[in-house]
């Protein structure tokens, strides 16, 4: 059991340390030493409820290439988070990681959408900052317990910082995290860190289209559009402001009455972020999904939405050495890469 104390002490964090870590005392792979030579990126794995997709990236000093990755759709006759789910995605990641495409053993990953719990809070200036106050960790405590869909003893939580006095609260369940390191573990890979995909996808937004010196002040409206549900984060650059994930993705959108239903679920979002953040404005939609998603749907959401709008296809924002050495062929890609993108870079 992961007791109260446990998760009360998980709740302290410098506010620049937004990945939960889970690192190894045993452990140490030949990574570190390549990233020295060559600015080789550990191995971002995004595993989710229905794909395992694998990404390693490089950076010469002049921009990010393209070392190696992948992607593997869950067979249907498997269920997600079933014993056969752990057992199919532990092989398909230690089959991908030996295919000779990726180097060094170190990996960054993330908890699937359907397992993060998210909330927000609003701090006041004083608590827990004067003698006699009551810690932080008590206040998220007290503010966020009730909510949380798992028992609170098996919870690890973690809170972020914000703007305008608010925090985001991310949680997850103890069992669902080991489970994830096992399968890891037993593939052969170092967890160098968890992180948490709205900070995946603030990373890749920001080292792709996000570049200018312009954009380091732009609130952005973020969109991932995967197979079944489409994660909502909204950031002033990497800066994570308001993170949500819709179980409503490309599957479900097929037809004007669909797209309208997402509309919708999206702009409860933004009215969300506006009763939080008085003092910002969003001023551009970003779509992260790359040619995972038909245009024409992106299109269709913008327009409904009156928003300007920019199409993010990371795999086209870096440089590219070929299907023979990276394992990925850019000319007929339809694979979602975002998150994966984002993991690699933290």
């Amino acid at each position: 059991m992961y007791r109260i104390g446990v998760a009360r002490e998980a709740l302290h964090t410098k506010e620049d340390e937004f990945m939960m870590h889970f690192l190894r005392d045993r452990a140490s792979s030949a990574v570190p030493i390549l990233r020295g030579i060559t600015r080789l990126s550990p191995v971002g794995i995004d595993v989710g409820d229905d794909t395992v997709t694998l990404v390693q990236l490089s950076n010469n000093g002049k921009g990010v290439s393209l070392v190696a990755g992948a992607n593997e759709n869950r067979p249907p006759e498997i269920s997600s988070g079933s014993v056969e789910w752990q057992r199919w995605a532990l092989e398909t990641i230690r089959q991908v990681t030996s295919n000779g495409h990726f180097r060094g053993k170190e990996v960054v990953a993330a908890i699937p959408q359907t397992a993060l719990f998210i909330d927000y809070i609003k701090m006041a200036k004083t608590e827990g900052r004067k003698e006699g106050k009551v810690p932080v960790d008590d206040v998220i405590i007290s503010k966020i317990k009730r909510k949380l869909p798992f028992e609170f003893d098996d919870a690890l939580i973690k809170y972020i910082p914000s703007e305008e006095g608010n925090s985001l609260v991310i949680a997850a369940e103890r069992k669902i995290i080991d489970r994830h390191l096992a399968i890891y573990e037993n593939a052969g890979l170092t967890v160098k860190s968890i992180c948490i995909w709205p900070l995946a996808m603030t990373k890749c937004y920001a080292s792709f289209f996000g570049r200018r010196q312009a954009d380091l002040d732009t609130v952005v409206y973020l969109l991932d559009i995967e197979p079944n549900c489409t994660n909502v984060v909204i950031s002033r650059h990497e800066n994570l402001l308001f993170a949500r994930s819709i179980p409503m993705g490309a599957n479900q959108l097929n037809g004007e009455e669909t797209v309208s239903r997402l509309v919708l679920e999206l702009t409860g979002c933004r009215r969300h972020f506006s009763s939080m953040y008085k003092r910002s404005c969003i001023e551009r939609l970003v779509f992260l999904s790359g040619r995972a998603i038909e245009k024409d749907i992106c299109v269709a959401i913008a327009k409904q939405m009156e928003m300007p709008a920019q199409m993010g296809d990371c795999l086209g924002a870096v440089e590219y050495t070929g299907l023979s050495e990276s394992g990925v062929d850019r000319r007929d890609c339809l694979v979602n890469w975002a998150i994966a993108f984002g993991l690699s870079l933290s």
